[in-house]
């Protein structure tokens, strides 16, 4: 008789993009991801999700403090930032903090950096909700492309993967929930299409 296969549990870090602020928990990108995999044949749990919407780095990681978060994780996907650029604060910050965050998410994979798939902040300058608020979207752009340069920097120095979806949103400005602001069910499915094989390579993967 053949053994049942181990479920793979897998652990969702970040904020609202992460959490799917303003679309159904079924559209949220993390399950989305997770019913692709088990189509393509993996033993995945449903995402553990430590996220809220507002969170900037350092709250995220007091969230993970919070959450207690000691088994190991067979993935892990870190998905934050836009919060700390929304509010102005430095890149070097940013860098600073997302590196610790990165850490953190890589002993949760059993320190099997690998298993670690960051994803880049998607743009919200071109969201409906900057154009009410009257914001520099060129401005917007030009500083989330720093901050996902140096997210993709610290993924590549430890050895983590990095999926950019950052074009996706710029491509489809009309993708939203009925916030303005968000990313709608129909953006979240093309993130994942790009997400969904780099996550079945880190799955394969023995590091």
């Amino acid at each position: 008789m053949t053994p049942a296969s181990t479920s793979s549990h897998y652990l969702a870090l970040g904020d609202s993009y992460t959490i799917g602020e303003a679309v159904a928990a079924s559209g949220r990108w993390p399950a989305v991801l997770v019913r692709q995999l088990r189509q393509a044949g993996r033993v995945i749990d449903e995402p553990k999700i430590v996220a809220v919407t507002g969170w900037t780095t350092d709250e995220l990681a007091h969230g993970m403090d919070a959450a207690s978060l000691a088994s190991a994780h067979a993935l892990v996907t870190l998905q934050i930032g836009v919060n700390n650029q929304y509010r102005g604060r430095p890149v070097d910050d940013y860098r600073e903090q997302f590196a610790s965050l990165l850490a953190r998410a890589i002993a949760l994979a059993g320190d099997r950096a690998g298993r670690v798939l960051v994803v880049s902040i998607p743009d919200w300058g071109v969201t409906r909700f900057a154009g009410e608020q009257g914001r520099d979207r060129a401005v917007i752009a030009a500083e989330l492309d720093a901050y996902n340069a140096a997210a993709r920097d610290e993924a590549r120095r430890r050895g983590a993967r990095f999926v950019d979806i950052t074009d996706i949103s710029r491509s489809h400005p009309g993708l939203v929930a009925d916030d303005g602001l968000h990313p709608s069910a129909a953006q979240y499915a093309l993130w994942v299409e790009r997400i969904a094989p780099v996550a079945d390579a880190a799955l394969r993967s023995p590091d």
